[in-house]
């Protein structure tokens, strides 16, 4: 078995958080954002390999990675079999419901048409609250959907709320708080546990000091 620690970053905004978090362990040097390679190895036998937030997932579950960074927005709706084991404290953002001003949200003899990229985690949420959906899957700018007419409502990551005003939506209902996590494949958890722990008890420790 390979003894090197293989660790699976999300592009995008959220990398560029993990990767400031790692350089301020000591960690991950050697990514560059400038340059196009996407498998980078460190001088403590760490190698990070840059994937699409969506896919992070799948290369941990799949032990092509033992460990990731990724949202827990992702982890939601994937519903990977991976181990979630710790809270990093930057991502921060809400899964929240929003629509039309005034709109009402639960209609008990109706069906209310949601629009989402996140499909299960509309399902379970509203299933729980007892309110029949209908879920439209939208993969671009979500917003258009109750300006339009296509849905009552929609479900989606919110930071600051700018995106939603100023295409005159309001939060109706706050979900779930989001945050980046740690997860780690779960052989690699039982094989390279001394590794893993000591990763993530130098990250711990940065936090501390923030």
């Amino acid at each position: 078995m390979d003894n090197k620690l293989v660790m699976a970053l999300p592009t995008g905004r959220l990398g560029d958080s993990a990767i400031a978090r790692l350089h301020a362990i000591g960690l991950a040097k050697k990514i560059s954002p400038k340059s196009r390679k996407l498998v980078f190895d460190d001088d403590e036998n760490i190698r990070y390999i840059l994937v699409k937030p969506i896919d992070v997932i799948t290369y941990v579950e799949n032990g092509i990675a033992d460990i990731g960074i990724i949202g827990s927005d992702v982890i939601l709706e994937q519903e990977a079999d991976v181990y979630e084991i710790m809270d990093l404290g930057f991502g921060l953002c809400k899964f929240s419901i929003a629509g039309l001003k005034d709109q009402t949200l639960y209609k008990p003899d109706e069906v209310i048409k949601v629009a989402t990229k996140y499909p299960n985690v509309a399902k379970k949420y509203f299933q729980n609250k007892q309110q029949k959906i209908d879920i439209i899957k939208i993969n671009g700018s979500v917003e258009l959907a109750p300006l339009l007419g296509l849905s009552n409502v929609i479900v989606d990551i919110v930071e600051t709320g700018n995106t939603l005003k100023a295409n005159g939506l309001v939060v109706i209902e706050d979900m779930f708080e989001i945050s980046a996590k740690t997860i780690v494949n779960r052989s690699s958890y039982r094989f390279k546990y001394q590794k893993i722990t000591g990763l993530t008890k130098r990250l711990e420790a940065s936090m501390e000091v923030k």
